[in-house]
């Protein structure tokens, strides 16, 4: 069982920048695949990121490639988005989530945090 909580959503203005923050409780923290995704108002749910057990290999959505830096820091048991040069249709709720595989696919991610809100103005 992993229990994440996100953290550091908040009002930022377009161009700015934000950190968000996932923190793990369980020991197994290292075997699992993290990743983000974000749900707009009116929108699906949308892949944003992810990161395997290592570090070692990403993957962004489009939309972030370039703005957005996934990390993990496994004695910490966190994981850190970090989103430059924000947009307003980067407004949503960031879900952090852990997974067994490397994928896009939220069905592969079988722990979800509460969500943090991102709200970018113009």
């Amino acid at each position: 069982q992993v229990q994440l909580v996100e953290s550091g959503g908040k009002l930022v203005q377009a161009g700015g920048s934000l950190r968000l923050s996932c923190t793990a409780s369980g020991r197994t923290f290292n075997t699992y695949v993290m990743g983000w995704f974000r749900r707009a108002p009116g929108k699906e749910r949308e892949f944003v990121a992810a990161i395997d057990w290592s570090g070692g290999t990403t993957d962004y959505a489009d939309s972030v490639k370039g703005r957005f830096t996934l990390s993990r820091d496994n004695a910490k048991t966190t994981v850190s988005l970090q989103m430059n040069s924000l947009k307003p249709e980067d407004t949503a709720v960031y879900y952090c989530a852990a997974g067994p595989r490397f994928s896009i696919s939220p069905t592969w991610f079988d722990y979800w945090g509460q969500g943090t809100q991102v709200t970018v103005s113009s």
